[in-house]
């Protein structure tokens, strides 16, 4: 199986890319936690300071292990890749918890409740976010790291 994902680079890079995510997301969602939680930080301030420290971390564990192309003249790109999908965690952020904290029908449902969703909003919020934000920093990063779309020459017959 190994060997066939090494004949589609791409896939076998996305296959990669999800591994070392796992990594990255747990450092990163636990670096939001212990700033929201432990530190005390608010939702932005908390979600601002794991960015910081996720995109470097990020920068060496996808550089090395998924693109193997760890040049640091790549990072003030890569940077600005983080920073543009910063701001949009950032809004859909704000929004999903003005929704979990409302008093709609939905956060009065018994397993809204039993959840807490309302009362841990903060994290739920962020929680949901986890993946399209992954897909979103994939094709950047990919974008950033190799110089090309991901997936996008399969379009046009050219192998990649």
């Amino acid at each position: 199986m190994i060997s066939a994902l090494r004949d589609r680079p791409d896939l076998w890079r996305f296959v990669k890319f999800l591994f070392v995510g796992v990594v990255n997301t747990g450092f990163g969602f636990a670096a939001y936690a212990f700033f929201l939680r432990v530190v005390g930080f608010d939702p932005h301030l908390a979600l601002a300071c794991s960015y910081v420290i996720g995109v470097l971390w990020n920068f060496m564990t996808h550089s090395k292990v998924v693109f193997h192309s760890g040049s640091v003249w790549r990072l003030p790109l890569y940077v600005i890749n983080y920073v543009v999908i910063y701001y949009i965690n950032l809004f859909l952020l704000e929004h999903l918890i003005a929704y979990f904290e409302g008093a709609g029908l939905w956060a009065r449902t018994d397993l809204a409740q039993r959840a807490g969703i309302a009362e841990h909003a903060d994290l739920w919020a962020q929680a949901i976010l986890v993946f399209p934000m992954a897909m979103l920093t994939f094709i950047g990063v990919s974008i950033v790291l190799t110089g090309r779309i991901p997936f996008l020459s399969k379009l046009f017959g050219r192998k990649g």
